[in-house]
């Protein structure tokens, strides 16, 4: 298992970017959440097996292309305590 952390900026908020995000993950075997940071981007957290979590941002890069100016991807060891994938507020 492991545990990827993607930041997201460029137009990001207000156009259905979690809504998207939660949507592409129903596809894919992996749990976490997405959200608005304040600082207008948005923060993604997702764990599974190590091929499914980076088939589900390439899908979500793909899909938000269009509003993504840049994505910083950090690695970690994956937690365990999330059950799906949601929206955090």
């Amino acid at each position: 298992m492991v545990r990827k952390t993607a930041h997201y900026s460029g137009h990001v908020q207000g156009v259905g970017f979690r809504a998207t995000v939660v949507h592409t993950a129903r596809g894919y075997d992996v749990a976490g959440y997405v959200r608005n940071t304040p600082d207008g981007n948005v923060e993604l957290v997702a764990e599974g097996q190590r091929q499914e979590v980076i088939a589900f941002l390439d899908a979500v890069a793909n899909r938000m292309r269009d509003y993504i100016r840049h994505v910083e991807v950090v690695d970690g060891s994956a937690s365990g305590k999330y059950t799906r994938f949601e929206i955090q507020y």
